[in-house]
């Protein structure tokens, strides 16, 4: 058993996002002794878990799903399949923005300054046709 203070360190997180992480229900209620929180080592597979998965995008609503539904799941795979698929829509979604934007970004970057407004204002109405 390892106090909080030594589990925070080992993760390298704070004691306070340990205690948060387990009001929210991403961690279980850890044994006390004394009123002190003591955890078993293997929560620190679950802080890395936490750590890859917010990495990669995922919400913390998003992991206690992985964590409630999809691991404890006799049959995990439609839950986590379903959850992939939204997540890889919401990326998309996302990259599509940003490539755009840097599209924009780099148009205007040929604008000159004496007629910079307008054309600052053509090329955005290049980019909403080109959306369209």
């Amino acid at each position: 058993m390892m106090s909080i203070g030594e589990i925070a360190r080992q993760a390298g997180m704070r004691p306070s996002t340990l205690r948060y992480y387990e009001s929210i229900g991403l961690l279980p209620v850890p044994a006390r002794v004394s009123g002190r929180r003591f955890y078993d080592s293997s929560i620190l597979q679950r802080l890395e878990i936490i750590r890859t998965g917010q990495q990669a995008g995922f919400s913390l609503d998003e992991l206690r799903v992985l964590f409630d539904e999809v691991l404890e799941s006799s049959a995990p795979g439609a839950t986590w399949h379903g959850l992939i698929q939204r997540k890889l829509q919401e990326l998309n979604t996302l990259l599509n923005n940003v490539q755009s934007m840097k599209r924009l970004l780099e148009d205007i970057m040929e604008c000159d300054g004496a007629a910079l407004a307008e054309c600052i204002y053509l090329t955005g109405q290049k980019h909403k046709l080109q959306e369209t």
